[in-house]
């Protein structure tokens, strides 16, 4: 398709700010595919070029959180496993399922997860011993199957429902947590991105330069939580659920789901 400035100067800044987040709370794509939507690019083609902006910057982001020690590998290299499953399955069941009905389901879940990070005393903290390595693989794979799938099927949020799942339910420190987290987005980034690029419908000048400047969000980000960790993570989650449950409730009344 044709491009032109306007289109820059839309998705860029907003891919930027969706990278800051993502790299602290997750959820960024909630901020950088409307971008694309805004700027006038065909649903799929939005998507598609989402994924690869999204994971240039995710790339930064794991590789630094790697280099933090952030990322158990032993425990991630299998969520990976299970992550790569769950989305496969996930964009089969897309196929088939209708997605009104699935968006309907977060206007529940959405308010239930908020009131737990609401409630919960800290993300991975200590205010809970951890569970045993053998329950945090398992639960660790389970999330990553689910909430793989539920990326393939849907996708928006997804960084932050494993960040929430690997510290409620793994008791996992909120550093680790969120290392097995970007390890597995980048994962289903890069299985989507592949079958994007195989259909043709990644917009690649636009996807490039806005992923530079997503790498830039992912950068400023990780260090912010390097820096900050829970103190700025509790804030974010709750501004990206509530932006999710907006916009759950703006394509539902305006039928675009």
């Amino acid at each position: 398709m044709e491009l032109t400035l306007v289109h820059f100067l839309i998705v860029c800044p907003l891919v930027f700010l969706g990278g800051f987040v993502d790299a602290v709370a997750g959820g960024g794509g909630l901020i950088s595919l409307p971008a694309y939507l805004i700027a006038g690019i065909p649903p799929h083609m939005s998507i598609a070029t989402n994924k690869l902006s999204s994971a240039m910057g995710t790339t930064l982001t794991t590789v630094r959180f790697a280099k933090k020690g952030f990322i158990p590998w032993k425990q991630a290299a299998v969520c990976v496993v299970f992550a790569f499953v769950g989305s496969s399955l996930g964009a089969k069941l897309a196929l088939k399922i209708d997605a009104r009905i699935f968006t309907m389901m977060m206007l529940v879940i959405l308010p239930l997860v908020a009131l737990y990070v609401l409630k919960g005393k800290s993300l991975g903290q200590g205010d809970k011993p951890p569970v045993s390595p053998g329950k945090t693989l398992v639960i660790g794979s389970l999330a990553a199957l689910g909430i793989g799938c539920y990326d393939g099927f849907y996708g928006p949020g997804t960084g932050t429902f494993l960040l929430l799942a690997l510290t409620g339910l793994a008791h996992m420190e909120l550093t680790k947590a969120n290392g097995v987290t970007k390890a597995i987005n980048l994962t289903t980034n890069l299985a989507a991105l592949f079958v994007f690029l195989m259909e043709g419908k990644v917009v690649l000048i636009l996807g490039l330069v806005a992923g530079c400047f997503g790498i830039l969000g992912n950068y400023l980000g990780s260090k912010t939580f390097i820096q900050g960790g829970v103190k700025f993570t509790r804030p974010l989650i709750l501004v990206v659920l509530t932006i999710f449950f907006i916009r759950v409730i703006w394509q539902l009344t305006t039928g675009q789901i």
